[in-house]
Formats: C-alpha cells, sequence, structure tokens
C-alpha cells in the first residue's frame, strides 16, 4: 500500500483492510471486488490485484509459506528484486538488502561511489533490522534536500558530510498539468451515465470511463457544465466535463447507474458521477 503513497494516508486503509481481511487464507478465498472495494481511493490497483494472485499462489502450491528462494518470490505477481530482497531480509534475515532510491542515497554519500559491495560494507547478525534501519535513515536523516548531517550518528564515516561543500541536489522538476475534456452522456428519466473502456486515458485504460479526451476544440452539441483539478498518484489533472442527454449510446458504452455504491468504483469517476448528480 506505501508505494507511492503516503504513511498517513495509508494507515487508515491498512487497519480497514486487516480488519476485513485479517489473514492469508481469508485473502486467498476473497473476490477480487471485494479487494479493489477495499482498496478503493489508493490508486495503483495493480498492487491489490497482485496480492491477491500471490495469495492464492501461496495457499496453493507452498502451504500458506512464503519461499525462502529469491528465484521462487520473483515469480510471483508484482514482485522483483527490490520487493524479494526487503521479504528475505525481514521475514527469513538473509543478508540482503531493498536498494531503492533512499538506500542507494544512503549508500552514495557513505562510500562516494557508484561501485556498492554491499557483502564487505556490513557485517551484521541482524540482516532484518539492517535492511528496514537504511529505508529509514534515508527517508527520515538522510534526505535527498538538507539532510539532517548534524543529527546523524554515522556522519564520521560519511564521504558526504566530509566534503567542504556539499552536493548540490538536482532541482526538481516540475510536474506537467495536463488537460483532459470529458464527455458524460447521460440518461434524462434515469440516474445513470454512459461509460467505456475505449478511451484517452493510460492510466485509467482497464476502467469504465465517460468518453475522455485530451482537451482540443470544444463540441457545439455538448453543453459545458464545469471545470476542476484532479490528481492522479504524481499527475496533475485539469478536467474539463461537458454533458449531454441521450438515449442512444456507441456500442462500445454501457449504461452505469449513479446510486450504485457496492461496486468498485476508481476516485476518478466519483468526482465526476458527484458534479453530474446535480444535474437530476
Amino acid at each position: 500500500m506505501l508505494q507511492q503513497t503516503q504513511v498517513k494516508t495509508v494507515i487508515p486503509y491498512f487497519n480497514n483492510f486487516i480488519e476485513k481481511i485479517p489473514n492469508l487464507k481469508s485473502l486467498s478465498r476473497s473476490s477480487e471486488k471485494k479487494i479493489l472495494k477495499l482498496w478503493e481511493g489508493l490508486g495503483y490497483y495493480r498492487r491489490a490485484k497482485n496480492l491477491h494472485k500471490t495469495s492464492k499462489i501461496l495457499i496453493k502450491k507452498y502451504n500458506g509459506k512464503l519461499p525462502e528462494s529469491f528465484e521462487k518470490l520473483k515469480k510471483f505477481p508484482g514482485i522483483g528484486d527490490y520487493t524479494a530482497n526487503i521479504l528475505l531480509a525481514l521475514i527469513y534475515n538473509q543478508p540482503r538488502i531493498g536498494i531503492d532510491g533512499n538506500v542507494k542515497r544512503v549508500l552514495f554519500r557513505l562510500v562516494n561511489t557508484n561501485t556498492l559491495n554491499l557483502k564487505n560494507l556490513f557485517k551484521t547478525k541482524r540482516n532484518d533490522d539492517l535492511a528496514e534501519a537504511l529505508m529509514e535513515f534515508g527517508a527520515l536523516i538522510c534526505k535527498p534536500i538538507d539532510p539532517i548531517c548534524n543529527e546523524c550518528k554515522i556522519k564520521s564515516m560519511c564521504s558526504y558530510y566530509k566534503l567542504e561543500s556539499k552536493i548540490k541536489p538536482k532541482k526538481k522538476n516540475k510536474i506537467k498539468i495536463k488537460s483532459y475534456d470529458i464527455f458524460c452522456y447521460l440518461k434524462k428519466n434515469k440516474k445513470q451515465i454512459a461509460l467505456t473502456k475505449s478511451n484517452d486515458l493510460g492510466f485509467l485504460k482497464k476502467f469504465n470511463l465517460p468518453q475522455v479526451i485530451t482537451a482540443s476544440k470544444k463540441r457545439k452539441s455538448w453543453k459545458f457544465l464545469c471545470s476542476y483539478k484532479n490528481s492522479i498518484s504524481n499527475k496533475k489533472l485539469n478536467i474539463n466535463l461537458y454533458y449531454k442527454f441521450s438515449s442512444k449510446i456507441p456500442s462500445t458504452y454501457n449504461w452505469y447507474s449513479l446510486n450504485k455504491n457496492s461496486d468498485f468504483i476508481p476516485t476518478f469517476n466519483k468526482k465526476i458521477f458527484r458534479q453530474v448528480s446535480y444535474l437530476y
């Protein structure tokens, strides 16, 4: 849940998730629909789907126990080098480190080189604590901008700290804001909206949405409803919302009730539904 998501955002989702699905067996037996509903609002829904698939494999093939092999772990849905290393370090105390941006920065500053021989750099029997500590240290102390060097307990061995002038961090690139026009077919006498998977919104391409195109010339047959800003992960969007009442829709569309609340609905859609609901 923490991938591209802040801890304070994740906590209520996590608590609710483990309350409804307390163990691996119940996770494997749950429907994907239920998992996505509990995940609703966090984004990056592939994480939830991979978690669900992995739970089924673990129960069926490994009797609910995580393999101790790096190669076997990497065969699970959504598990790459980083996740496999962290799991083996935290669960089985193997001498492994998950190399993310924070950890890479810490190691680079310590030894001032791009060639990192991790086996010789640390010697400890507490491999699980080391893997966790490096991640936390990079996030809280050895930060990319304005690292807290004065509070650092290992600054005496840090090449970065010994430099007379600190390495200036690169300026962050400004996030580009993209504009989209969204066209909503609405049914006049019923609180329904037409949705399709054929849209121009790549990061939600597998979900049913209204017609979405990159902002262009306004269509005369559509009525303007409103404009608002939206954010999806690290994407900033300007949304221009248009609508028209129609009983006929293209063949790739299906009617969806705005009153439905049991189905999984991306937050992106919820904001649209809230706006068009004022028309009824």
